[in-house]
């Protein structure tokens, strides 16, 4: 039965966007503004994407912020696919739980509590904080997206085709590479976008595992709102936003079209 419309969930509808968008889209308006200061309209302009761009320590944060989410979502990736295949694959083993669990407690724990132990960690084994462990930490923290992702495309994978490549004389290795591998590649690619846009939205863990030379463009940003929003700080939230918005829609098409794919299958 179809839910009549109403203009009471129009008004709630409405109300809801403009609460989650509203704001967002006042940092990239005022981007553009060309007045100095950032509440004050002084029409439209880029100049502050120019001084943006000869900014050289946020230049230097973004620079660092696009490392560390390439390296570590390739990463969390590797690591994340192979989880997602042993939860698959191998049914009921020894210690499932406790590895089930440990894969998923990122995803509902804290990231404080994540950018403290983490923090913990590194100094105990003596481990200078800097680029390397911020890009540890993220892919920590973001492999448990990655796994979730491919292991919902696993559970519907079909194995017959894989068994039919091994039964024509493929190793098991070989099947998985060249069967399901290729199948399962929109998912796994979706993982990728999905944990490199989280890895380059993130503040709270890498302001525990950062240190010299590794300050990542949202610790950058926040370090200069705490002392007063310049348009360029907007200039830069705008960018970004634009990157992590970038990310979600293709790992959105990416997993609407495994789907598809396995609908036709």
């Amino acid at each position: 039965m179809a839910r009549r419309f109403t203009w009471f969930n129009a008004t709630s509808l409405t109300l809801g966007f403009a609460f989650l968008y509203l704001p967002i889209l006042l940092v990239v308006l005022y981007s553009f503004n060309a007045s100095q200061l950032v509440t004050v309209w002084g029409g439209f302009s880029g100049r502050w994407y120019g001084a943006l761009l000869r900014n050289d320590a946020l230049r230097e944060a973004a620079w660092v912020t696009l490392r560390v989410a390439f390296l570590s979502a390739t990463v969390a990736t590797f690591l994340g696919t192979l989880a997602a295949v042993a939860l698959t694959r191998y049914g009921r083993f020894s210690g499932r739980t406790l590895f089930t669990g440990m894969i998923y407690a990122p995803m509902v724990m804290p990231e404080v509590i994540t950018g403290l132990s983490l923090l913990l960690l590194f100094v105990a084994v003596g481990l200078d904080r800097g680029f390397w462990t911020v890009t540890i930490a993220h892919t920590t923290f973001t492999m448990c997206f990655v796994t979730v992702v491919v292991q919902s495309r696993l559970i519907t994978f079909d194995r017959s085709l894989e068994e039919a490549a091994m039964d024509l004389g493929a190793t098991p290795l070989r099947a998985f590479l060249s069967v399901t591998l290729p199948l399962i590649a929109p998912a796994v690619a979706a993982g990728f976008l999905l944990a490199f846009t989280l890895s380059m939205d993130d503040l709270v863990i890498a302001s525990f595992t950062s240190g010299p030379g590794a300050t990542t463009l949202p610790m950058r940003i926040y370090s200069q709102v705490r002392l007063g929003v310049t348009p360029e700080i907007n200039a830069a939230a705008t960018l970004l936003i634009a990157f992590v918005t970038l990310g979600v829609t293709a790992a959105a098409l990416l997993t609407k079209r495994a789907a598809q794919t396995q609908a036709r299958l």
